[in-house]
């Protein structure tokens, strides 16, 4: 089976190096010198430093040829590893590299999160452009693979469980069969606006319970933070068209444990600096990578005033993260709620 990475970042590199253990794979990249320090050291010295990446992982710097490299698979399968922001270009030029070829191109995304402008799923994205381009339905087949992963720890080959949701059966079963094989599982879904939903709405969540580690709070207080941020996942996502049986598996709660507690968690981290007393510049010029909780948690404020979803933590998280507010007064005003049911 031919596969296409196109981003070198973390988790395109761990994913398609994984993949490349059994299967025909390119990584492409938009910096061709990282791509040649790739094939020649073996890692991904920017991104995941002191991981060997499998030798079978090939390296193309030039678009065209990276992408026709999959397409010349009737079973190949392209991957799409850009941040949110990057996926309606990367659309388009797949959909034209695409064009008047008999075969339906299938794709897939790694991206977590909402359109900063317009609020978008990554779904309802995609669909827009191919729309826009007279794309008909079928043509492309797309979907997203999410769920509780880091991406050095697939790097090193060790076990992980991520849900594929897409526009049909045959493109999970695509994806079961390009990744489901050492230590990683593939389960499929097909409540996609579910599992987008909490693919990126537990990224804000890290944020909040980092923020809670950061100040000395103790493990009640992280216990309390991810199960109500749990249910103000559920309440979003069911208004958006999501099953509540999502929020319960790898693409909600599993992801949120994930990210929420664990140590290699960007987002946790910018909460526990935060905390610490850094400017959110300060925090993110340290970081040196995309925390996407940043990006989206304004969109997620966003959606659930619109939809008239209570989603006190998020709230709380945007007023440090762009009013202001310290970590220690949103605690403060969180613990002064009133009284309720769950």
């Amino acid at each position: 089976m031919k596969l296409t990475f196109l981003g070198a970042g973390a988790w395109g590199t761990a994913l398609a190096s994984h993949a490349a253990t059994v299967h025909d794979v390119v990584l492409w990249g938009r910096d061709a010198a990282q791509l040649a320090d790739i094939a020649q050291t073996g890692m991904n010295a920017a991104y995941l430093p002191g991981v060997a990446l499998s030798p079978r992982l090939a390296c193309e710097a030039d678009f065209d040829t990276a992408v026709d490299h999959a397409l010349a698979d009737p079973d190949g399968l392209l991957v799409v590893a850009t941040p949110v922001s990057g996926l309606r270009e990367m659309t388009r030029r797949l959909a034209a590299r695409h064009a008047g070829r008999p075969a339906p191109l299938a794709m897939l995304w790694l991206c977590k999160g909402f359109e900063a402008d317009t609020h978008a799923m990554p779904h309802q994205m995609v669909r827009e452009e191919l729309d826009a381009l007279g794309v008909a339905p079928g043509q492309i087949e797309y979907g997203v693979l999410t769920g509780p992963s880091f991406a050095k720890e697939v790097a090193q080959g060790l076990p992980c469980a991520l849900t594929v949701a897409g526009t049909s059966h045959a493109l999970a079963d695509r994806a079961q069969a390009a990744f489901h094989h050492h230590a990683m599982r593939i389960y499929g879904s097909d409540d996609l606006i579910g599992v987008e939903v909490g693919g990126a709405v537990k990224n804000v969540l890290a944020i909040a319970t980092g923020a809670s580690d950061g100040l000395g709070l103790g493990l009640n207080a992280r216990a309390a933070l991810v199960t109500r941020g749990l249910a103000e996942m559920t309440r979003l996502g069911l208004a958006l068209g999501g099953r509540v049986e999502t929020f319960m598996g790898l693409a909600g709660m599993g992801d949120l444990i994930l990210t929420a507690t664990g140590d290699l968690s960007r987002n946790r981290k910018v909460g526990q600096q935060l905390a610490g007393g850094k400017t959110l510049e300060q925090v993110l010029a340290d970081l040196g990578h995309v925390a996407e909780g940043v990006r989206c948690a304004q969109a997620v404020a966003a959606l659930a005033a619109r939809h008239g979803v209570e989603m006190p933590i998020t709230r709380a998280v945007c007023a440090v993260l762009f009013e202001g507010l310290s970590a220690a007064d949103a605690v403060a005003q969180l613990l002064q709620r009133d009284a309720r049911d769950e």
